[in-house]
């Protein structure tokens, strides 16, 4: 179905008919019953594909029921054998002192210790049910993992740190958690829509890695109305100065041409921008409406929530593209 079916809006005009209209749109999977949301410059009243996707998991309860035993057992395996020897510097990551970059400097300093020896060997593995670990003599312990999904403004950086002092991602949820939390991915100052943050850095990597290409849906404002010629181009492809890319699919929003749904699964930096100029429009808005099967669905603009058991688990074992 193409991407404009999707995006299609539905508005209903009175009380009386609302009711009419939502149960005829039961056999439309993807109406969305209620009102968009006031505090954002555009919304999608119909679910993208990858969202509808999102809810048919979550109206079939448990997601263990849509896996093979073999899918959940490697799961488990993966992601919750507390005894699986893992690598010091991801252990001391996921203690929340530092990235795993810096604590390999930390090891190759001295100032690490396992089990009353001081280790500076990269490489090492330890047991993090078992083995005692000190950084500088103080123990540490994993820390919980936490997923922060953010429905992000304008005018705010995807970065834990600005030195330029403007608002950052990390300001608007530094009341959500202790545990240090970063982005997963990139939004540029001036995109909105979903962003999650954590401190799984496992997860994190699969997300982001171009290995595992996560889909991510995108509403696009242009400067004037797209010819379909030009939208062909991006479904067949077109060369960057950073290699190939094309679109998974591309339509229009409703009647305006100027307003497109876009798919794609690359996470190269300001990709969409930079399609569009490199065929000659200019992105004026741009909101990520979904991204790993997440959407922002009931979540204003600016705001944040922690993502559900559910959905976490959903992630982990790969059930999005």
């Amino acid at each position: 179905m193409p991407i404009g079916k999707k995006f299609h809006a539905q508005q209903t005009t009175s009380r009386r008919k609302e009711g009419f209209d939502n149960r005829a749109n039961k056999k439309n999977k993807f109406f969305v019953a209620g009102k968009p949301d006031s505090n954002e410059e555009m919304t999608f009243s119909k679910r993208s594909y990858t969202e509808n996707k999102a809810s048919r998991f979550e109206r079939k309860g448990n997601a263990s029921n849509v896996y093979s035993k073999k899918k959940q057992l490697e799961y488990k395996k993966r992601f919750v054998d507390a005894n699986a020897p893992i690598r010091l510097n991801r252990f001391i990551a996921n203690s929340g002192i530092c990235s795993r970059r810096e604590a390999d400097e930390y090891i190759l300093a001295g100032v690490v210790s396992v089990n009353g020896e001081v280790v500076t060997e990269l490489g090492t593995k330890v047991c993090p049910s078992k083995d005692r670990v000190l950084f500088h003599d103080q123990l540490l312990r994993s820390e919980k993992k936490v997923y922060v999904l953010l429905n992000k403004p304008k005018n705010c950086v995807t970065t834990t740190d600005d030195p330029h002092a403007r608002i950052t991602v990390m300001d608007i949820v530094k009341n959500a958690c202790v545990e240090r939390i970063y982005p997963v991915g990139r939004l540029d100052r001036n995109t909105t829509g979903v962003l999650l943050l954590t401190n799984d850095g496992d997860l994190a990597t699969t997300l982001t890695h171009p290995k595992f290409n996560k889909k991510k849906v995108y509403q696009v404002t242009l400067d004037k109305p797209i010819a379909e010629n030009d939208m062909q181009k991006l479904r067949n492809g077109i060369v960057l100065d950073d290699g190939a890319i094309h679109v998974d699919d591309i339509s229009y929003i409703d009647n305006d041409k100027r307003q497109v749904g876009v798919e794609i699964h690359s996470g190269k930096n300001r990709i969409v921008r930079r399609m569009f100029e490199h065929i000659g429009y200019t992105v004026k808005q741009l909101d990520r409406s979904v991204f790993a099967g997440l959407t922002k669905k009931n979540l204003p603009r600016g705001k944040w929530r922690f993502l559900s058991e559910k959905e976490i688990q959903m992630l982990k074992m790969g059930a999005f593209e």
